[in-house]
């Protein structure tokens, strides 16, 4: 076993011995079920690029070099053929859709293995970590994976095999690979909306021109709007519009109504009337309303009829594959809304009776102007697979579904998720390393705060010393102000280091703390706490934590004290856990103005990002703590704290 970024750069000997260039990439054949190496590519003596048949040519091969068979002079240059790719050019740093995972990943390097005394084959991507740091050196990848071992981590391999791989970048027009096609058709679509998502825009549209209408529609109906609108924006007008007149009318006014006005027109008119006009209906209504989400495909009959009609006709509906035949609704020559049927009960009821007589009159139903999330209440907590809609006089406009229930409900779930700072579940993202910076600035923004200020702190006391021109050994003579100053600098970046973490983690609680109550408390919550009992119990509740910190910060001047440690330490680490202190409670006072925010932008209709709150907070608590670490330590050294 081996892998491609161990082969490359190694030298090419011809059977003389002589060096012919060193290699650059290794052809494959796409259409085996692990592709056998079938050209090498390598940079002769003078840069120049040169391809061969590694059938016919190569004798051996091992980790430092490939030996070829025959001389210099006998070799004849060969060209790729169409079934061929370059694994360096073609597939290395890409991004492929592993369709067992049903993830887009990035190829990090290849695994090979060797078959028979001279073939070579690809098993299959490397897609971890480790691949990432074996391309930068492999003694690096072994040094991190023993660092690992010792603090009982394992870095495994993360191999996608061939058979699992669908190169999506389709400047590879004339590449046809035995699986890709045919695994994206025979995916569901709502994998196939999750592959999309998690793609590089450039390839989203190229993803969908593989899919044929209908595929094209469901997963269209997948996905985010946002991201749908731009699919839509940079596809072919006529296809487009094929794909909207193939979806439900419901999803497709949803996706109408993100696009640009006269995009949005031109598309709609070139539907067939029908469409237009379901289309055209529901964007007639307010937008977060039961009349926006509900479908006008549903199954309608007359109470008169009986129970062999009824099933006539929802086979008849499974032929239309119309959305929701669930329900069989009874209305009557006024379109007005008299009963309901499952269908459960039509399968265990005699032929030839009324379906007035069996259907069910006590109706739970909504107007088109109903909130949506109401709608989306109502259907889990009466447990509907859909709820009628109706007008005030009764006439039937449409159904509310329970997937359109389940996707206002997973909207508004994942509105309180940003406002709480969490990633948002419909940022796909393209490539584990940026996903992982993501979510470590999200959850531990403190630290990236931490590192800039303690690194400024430091620097600033280090140049504050040097322009005093004191050495730091005679800091117990000093006694003129400019070199109390550079001292007092260099010791408030000491302590920064070690009681900053502090302010930064309290300023992140009084965030929570300040978005837990907006979540719980709507502005004319008669319930509601006062604005001073809020104050009262965030700011007594830093107050403990303070009490904490003291006991702790007296536990370690005790220590050091007894310890003999060096004596400017002591009021220095004393400054800055006081410098933290005043910081918290500070924060805390500001508590209203974040609370205040969240209600004015509320009623504006506006959310708030929790991160971006916590983003600003940290910045203030950052620059509080800096300018009262370098004032109090100032002031220790001026008064005579530190001998």
């Amino acid at each position: 076993m081996q892998y491609f970024s161990q082969m490359v750069g190694i030298p090419v000997y011809d059977s003389k011995g002589e060096t012919l260039g060193r290699v650059k990439d290794l052809g494959i054949a796409t259409g085996e079920v692990f592709p056998r190496i079938t050209s090498l590519a390598f940079k002769g003596t003078g840069a120049e690029p040169f391809m061969i048949s590694w059938r016919k040519y190569v004798d051996s091969f091992s980790d430092s070099a490939v030996s070829l068979k025959v001389p210099a002079e006998e070799i004849r240059f060969s060209f790729l053929q169409p079934e061929e790719v370059l694994v360096a050019r073609d597939l290395l740093n890409r991004q492929i859709v592993d369709t067992h995972g049903l993830k887009v990943v990035r190829v990090n390097d290849l695994k090979l293995s060797q078959s028979g005394t001279n073939q070579l084959r690809l098993l299959g991507a490397e897609v971890g970590v480790r691949g990432i740091l074996r391309s930068l050196s492999p003694h690096l990848e072994n040094a991190v994976v023993k660092v690992a071992k010792l603090f009982g981590t394992d870095i495994p391999e993360n191999i996608i095999a061939w058979s699992y791989m669908d190169l999506l970048d389709k400047q590879l027009k004339d590449v046809q690979l035995s699986i890709s096609h045919r695994t994206l058709e025979q995916m569901h679509p709502a994998d196939i909306a999750d592959i999309i998502e998690q793609l590089d825009p450039r390839l989203r549209s190229e993803v969908f021109a593989q899919l044929d209408v209908a595929q094209a529609a469901d997963a269209m109906a997948e996905l985010n709007e946002d991201q749908a609108a731009e699919i839509v924006e940079d596809m072919d007008a006529s296809q487009a519009s094929r794909v909207l007149s193939e979806m439900n009318p419901d999803d497709a006014a949803e996706l109408v109504n993100e696009l640009d006005y006269e995009k949005a027109e031109a598309l709609l008119r070139m539907m067939g009337v029908k469409e237009e006009q379901a289309i055209r209906q529901l964007l007639g209504y307010k937008e977060d309303t039961a009349g926006r989400i509900m479908t006008s495909e549903f199954l309608s009959l007359s109470p008169e009829k009986t129970v062999a009609d009824a099933i006539a006709a929802v086979k008849d509906a499974e032929k239309d594959e119309r959305e929701m035949t669930n329900y069989l609704y009874l209305v009557d020559e006024h379109k007005k809304l008299r009963g309901v049927l499952s269908l459960r009960t039509l399968l265990i009821k005699n032929d030839n009776e009324k379906l007035s007589s069996i259907m069910e009159k006590e109706l739970i139903s909504c107007n088109p102007d109903t909130d949506q999330e109401d709608v989306a209440d109502a259907i889990s907590k009466y447990n509907l697979l859909a709820l009628p809609v109706v007008q005030e006089d009764g006439k039937l406009l449409g159904i509310v579904t329970v997937d359109d229930a389940l996707d206002v409900l997973e909207e508004e779930h994942e509105e309180d998720l940003q406002l709480a700072g969490a990633p948002s579940t419909n940022d796909k993202d393209n490539g584990a390393g940026s996903h992982e910076l993501r979510r470590l600035m999200t959850n531990q923004m403190w630290f990236f705060f931490w590192a800039a200020g303690a690194l400024v702190m430091v620097l600033i006391g280090l140049g504050a010393l040097a322009s005093s021109g004191v050495p730091l050994g005679e800091v117990a003579a000093l006694s003129n102000a400019g070199a109390i100053a550079g001292i007092a600098f260099l010791a408030g970046g000491w302590s920064g280091v070690l009681a900053m973490p502090i302010a930064l983690l309290m300023s992140d609680s009084m965030i929570n703390y300040t978005t837990n109550f907006f979540i719980e408390h709507d502005a004319d919550d008669e319930d509601k706490p006062s604005m001073l009992s809020f104050i009262a119990h965030g700011v007594g509740s830093a107050f403990i934590y303070m009490l904490l910190m003291v006991l702790i910060v007296l536990g370690l001047l005790l220590f050091m004290a007894n310890s003999g440690i060096f004596p400017i330490h002591v009021p220095v680490l004393f400054v800055g856990f006081l410098a933290a202190a005043v910081t918290v409670l500070i924060s805390y006072f500001t508590s209203p103005l974040y609370l205040n925010v969240l209600y004015k932008r509320a009623e504006r209709g506006k959310d708030t990002s929790r991160l971006t709150m916590r983003f600003i907070s940290d910045l203030f608590s950052l620059v509080l703590f800096v300018g009262l670490t370098y004032l109090f330590c100032y002031l220790a050294f001026a008064i005579g704290l530190v001998a």
